[in-house]
């Protein structure tokens, strides 16, 4: 599978771009609808995940999806675990704490997991916005840390990182909150 990103909007909001075998999942189409739909191309796109419903990661949903006639997907109506669209086979994880609706989606075969604001590269998601919860985020960290190092993590804002770059801050942030 081949990622690629698209930095939009006024908060820099990483958008990304799944390609596998000519066919396209949008990840947070978060501003500059335009933009993505360049980036894009001729692929077909089959739809689009949320990580959660901050403005800066859905202000080009409506566009996006009108656009290419798609539907999105995020935690009210994909089931935490084992899903699919089309050719994409990814695992939902609920992982609220910077928002009640944050999941993150695990793409075991590609080695890649998108994380929206819960995690970044030395950091973790703000809690102190509305609908966000110390406690969630805590159980959050927890849950994520039973999975492998390897695992490359691509954040909402920021260059990407790594579960094991990020596990002495998770395991720190943890304790801290």
């Amino acid at each position: 599978m081949v990622v690629d990103r698209v930095i939009v909007g006024s908060l820099d909001t990483n958008t990304y771009i799944l390609r596998k075998d000519n066919k396209v999942l949008i990840i947070d189409p978060g501003a500059d609808a335009n933009k993505i739909i360049k980036k894009i191309g001729n692929y077909f796109v089959v739809g689009i995940l949320i990580t959660h419903s901050h403005d800066d990661h859905i202000g080009a949903l409506k566009d996006i999806s009108n656009y290419y006639h798609v539907n999105y997907y995020n935690m009210y109506n994909l089931k935490e675990g084992i899903n699919n669209i089309d050719i994409f086979n990814f695992e939902v994880m609920y992982t609220p704490g910077h928002m009640k609706d944050s999941v993150c989606y695990y793409f075991k075969e590609d080695n890649m997991m998108f994380v929206g604001d819960f995690i970044f590269k030395d950091g973790i998601g703000r809690t102190d916005l509305p609908y966000g919860n110390d406690i969630d985020m805590v159980k959050s960290i927890n849950k994520i840390l039973k999975y492998d190092d390897n695992i490359i993590l691509y954040p909402g804002h920021g260059d990407c990182t790594s579960l094991g770059n990020e596990r002495d801050n998770l395991l720190y942030f943890s304790t801290r909150i």
